[in-house]
C-alpha cells in the first residue's frame, strides 16, 4: 500500500521538483520509503508503506532489469506467486520477492491483457520508454484511487489523492456545481465528478493508454454485469454455499500473504467474523489479532457482539471505547478524506484504524459484503416497495409528513422515524429511481430549496440519479434486486464505502484488504440465484448457510447494525459550535442558504427531526471549502465557482 504521483508532458520535460512537493503530501500513505525517477516526457513519485519484501530492492519507481519498463503502483498484487511461478517457467529472472516486479514483467510477456490476470487492489502508472507509451489503470472493485488533472499545456498529472494534485499550481481551486449537486444529494460524489473542477478520477476497471502523438485511449478489461445476465447452473443451494466458503477461504489466503503483522477488523456481524474465522481457520486462531472500538452511545456500540465472535473463534481481540471528546475533529477527518465523504462511519473506521496500526501493518475487513450478498436495509424496502406497488401512491407523502410532526427524532443509529419517513416518501417511484432515493440525503425539493438561487440552475442541471440509472440500464433486464445490487456496486461501494476505508487506514499507513470483493467471489455471487442471496426477509441467506460449522448462531441471525457513529448526537453536542460555523459561515455560504440551514439546526437541537446526516454533510463540506481557500493562492477563486 502506498501513494503514487506522476506528470506526463509530451511538449516539455516536467518539473521532477514539482513531482517530489507532491509526493510529499502523500507521506502519510508512505512513511517508510519514498522515490522519483524522470525519464523524457515524464516524472513518477512514489510513497512506500512496506508490505511484501521489505528491503529496498523492492522501492519503487522500480525500473525493470532492462531499464526499458518503470512502474509505481498502489496496492497489493494477491496471486502475484502464481504470476511469478508462470513468468519463471518462461525464463524470467526476478531480482527482489516484490509484486511489483512480477506486475512490470507481466507487462513484458503479455502486454496489456495482463491487466485482466492480476487479482488484487491497485492504481498503477506503467511507462513503456521504447513504445513512449504510459498505461493508467485500477482496480476492478475500485478499492485503490488515481485522480487525475491536465497541466495546462496539454499534460497530464495523476495521484492517490487530490491533495497531491493541489500542490501544482494549475490544477484548480474551484468548485464543481455538477458535483455539488451529487454531494447535496447523496453526502459523496460518484465517478463521473469530482468536487474540485478539472478533476477527474480513473475508473475501476479501466486502465488509460497514453502515446505519444496519438488521442489517450480509455478501456474496460472487466465488466461484471454479464455474471448478473447469466446465471450460472448450480447443482443445489447447500452445493453453492459450500462453494461460496470454499471461495471465501481463498480469497482471505491470498490476503494473509504479508511480510508485517496483520489482523482483522471484527465488529461481530456476519461479514467480519466470517473474514476472521476463516484467517483463524487458516493461521490458528492465537496468531490473529481482531479489533473493534465502540461508543458510549449504546444504539452504536457493537462491542459485546465483536468480544462475543472473538470469544468464539479464540482470537487475540483488542477493543476500545471512543469518547465524544476522543474523536478526531471533523478538519482532520476532511482534510484525510481529500474530497468531503460524509459518511458518518469515516469517524469510526479513521478511529479503528488507528488503533490497530498500534499493532500490526494490515488489517482484513468484511467490506463488500453487504453489496455482493444482498446485506443492506435498502434491499429489504426495495422488496417492500415492490410488493406495495399496486396501492395508491398519494397517501406515502402524506403519512411521512404526519411521522415528521408526530414522530420525535430518535438520534439513534437509522432509527425507524428515518427509515420510515424515507420509505414512504420513496415507495411510489419505480424500482431503480426508489433504490436511489433510499439512499438520499437532501431530496430534490430540498435541494432547491437549499440552494442559493444564483446558484440553482448550475448545481442542478444534472441529476444524481443519471449515474445510478446508467448502472442500472447495463442490467435492464435482470432482477430488481440483482440490479440493486449491481448499481450499489457501481456507486456506493466504490465512491463512498472503498473511499472512505482507504483515506481512513492510509491516514495511518495502515493497509485495509477486503476477501469479498476478490473478482473471483464477487462473480459468483453474482451468478446466483436471487433468493439465495435473500430468502423472504432473510438477508445474505447463502453465506449464512455457508457459515453454519464456523460461526455460533448468535453471529449468524444477528440483525445488521451498520458502522456508525452518533453524529446526530455529537451535532448536538461536542461537534456543535464547529459544524455551525462552518455551515453558518465561510465559503460554503456562496452556495447555499444560511436561513434554510438555520431552520435545519432549529429543528434538530429542538429534536423535531433527526438532520443529522445533513448537517454533518454541511459541515464536511463547509470546512473543505476553507481548507481549500486557505491553501489557495487566489482565494477569489471559489467565490466565482464555475461561473
Amino acid at each position: 500500500m502506498c501513494g503514487l504521483t506522476g506528470w506526463l508532458s509530451w511538449r516539455r520535460p516536467p518539473q521532477v521538483g514539482m513531482v517530489e512537493a507532491m509526493s510529499q503530501r502523500l507521506s502519510h500513505r508512505g512513511p517508510d520509503a519514498s522515490g522519483i525517477a524522470a525519464t523524457g516526457p515524464l516524472v513518477l513519485g512514489h510513497r512506500r508503506l512496506s508490505i511484501i519484501d521489505l528491503s529496498a530492492a523492492a522501492n519503487q519507481p522500480m525500473w525493470d532489469a532492462s531499464r526499458r519498463l518503470l512502474i509505481v503502483i498502489n496496492g497489493e498484487i494477491y496471486n502475484f506467486r502464481d504470476l511469478r511461478g508462470e513468468l519463471e517457467q518462461r525464463g524470467v529472472h526476478f531480482r527482489t520477492s516484490s509484486d511489483t516486479e512480477v506486475v512490470l514483467e507481466a507487462y513484458r510477456c503479455w502486454g496489456v491483457d495482463f491487466i485482466a490476470r492480476l487479482n488484487g487492489m491497485f492504481a498503477f502508472a506503467l511507462w513503456d520508454e521504447p513504445r513512449q507509451t504510459l498505461i493508467l489503470a485500477r482496480d476492478r472493485m475500485g478499492e485503490k484511487p488515481l485522480f487525475m488533472a491536465e497541466d495546462g499545456e496539454g499534460g497530464l498529472l495523476f495521484a492517490s489523492e487530490i491533495g497531491a494534485l493541489t500542490a501544482h499550481p494549475a490544477v484548480s481551486r474551484r468548485m464543481d456545481p455538477r458535483a455539488l449537486g451529487q454531494y447535496l444529494a447523496l453526502n459523496y460524489t460518484l465517478a463521473d465528478a469530482c468536487l474540485l473542477a478539472g478533476v477527474t478520477k480513473l475508473p475501476p476497471a479501466h486502465f488509460l493508454m497514453l502515446d505519444r502523438g496519438r488521442q489517450p485511449s480509455l478501456r474496460r478489461y472487466w465488466d461484471l454485469a454479464p455474471h448478473f445476465r447469466n446465471k450460472a447452473r448450480h447443482v443445489s443451494q447447500a452445493a453453492s454455499a459450500r462453494d461460496l466458503d470454499d471461495l471465501i477461504e481463498d480469497s482471505v489466503r491470498l490476503r494473509m500473504v504479508a511480510d508485517v503483522p496483520l489482523g482483522a477488523f471484527l465488529s461481530g456481524g456476519i461479514d467480519s467474523s466470517t473474514v476472521t474465522a476463516a484467517m483463524a481457520r487458516l493461521a490458528g486462531p492465537d496468531r490473529v489479532k481482531s479489533f473493534s472500538i465502540g461508543f458510549r452511545e449504546e444504539s452504536f456500540s457493537e462491542l459485546a457482539e465483536a468480544k462475543a465472535a472473538a470469544r468464539h473463534l479464540g482470537v487475540d481481540h483488542h477493543e476500545r471505547i471512543v469518547e465524544p471528546a476522543g474523536a478526531p475533529d471533523l478538519v482532520r477527518l476532511v482534510r484525510a478524506a481529500g474530497e468531503p465523504v460524509a459518511d458518518s462511519s469515516l469517524i469510526p473506521t479513521y478511529c479503528l484504524s488507528g488503533f490497530a496500526r498500534e499493532s500490526v501493518t494490515v488489517c482484513l475487513s468484511g467490506d463488500g459484503g453487504d453489496e455482493v450478498v444482498a446485506g443492506y436495509e435498502t434491499y429489504a424496502a426495495d422488496r417492500l416497495r415492490h410488493l406495495t406497488r399496486f396501492l395508491p401512491a398519494a397517501p406515502g407523502p402524506l403519512a411521512a409528513r404526519a411521522v415528521e410532526k408526530l414522530w420525535p427524532a430518535s438520534f439513534a443509529k437509522l432509527g425507524m422515524d428515518y427509515k420510515l419517513i424515507q420509505f414512504l416518501r420513496g415507495r411510489a417511484l419505480d424500482a431503480d429511481r426508489a433504490h436511489y432515493f433510499w439512499r438520499t440525503i437532501f431530496a430534490g425539493d430540498e435541494r432547491i430549496a437549499l440552494l442559493r438561487p444564483d446558484r440553482r440552475e448550475a448545481v442542478l442541471a444534472l441529476d444524481p440519479f443519471t449515474s445510478f440509472a446508467a448502472a442500472a440500464k447495463e442490467v435492464a433486464d435482470c432482477h430488481y434486486l440483482d440490479r440493486a445490487m449491481y448499481v450499489d456496486m457501481k456507486t456506493y461501494l466504490p465512491e463512498d464505502i472503498l473511499v472512505k476505508v482507504d483515506r481512513a487506514t492510509m491516514a495511518h499507513a495502515l493497509e485495509s484488504r477486503a476477501p469479498f470483493l476478490d473478482h473471483r467471489l464477487v462473480e459468483f455471487c453474482a451468478g446466483l440465484p436471487v433468493d439465495w442471496k435473500m430468502r423472504g426477509w432473510r438477508r445474505k441467506h447463502l453465506l449464512k448457510e455457508s457459515q453454519k460449522e464456523h460461526l455460533p448462531a448468535a453471529t449468524l441471525n444477528r440483525a445488521k447494525q451498520g458502522f456508525s457513529a452518533p453524529v446526530a448526537r455529537w451535532l448536538a453536542g461536542p461537534l456543535k459550535e464547529s459544524a455551525r460555523a462552518a455551515t453558518l459561515a465561510g465559503p460554503l455560504t456562496e452556495w447555499v442558504e444560511p436561513r434554510v440551514v438555520e431552520s435545519l439546526w432549529a429543528q434538530h437541537l429542538a429534536r423535531r427531526r433527526d438532520h443529522g446526516l445533513k448537517l454533518f454533510g454541511l459541515a464536511c463540506l463547509g470546512l473543505w471549502l476553507e481548507d481549500l481557500a486557505a491553501a489557495s493562492p487566489a482565494p477569489a477563486d471559489l467565490a466565482a465557482g464555475a461561473a
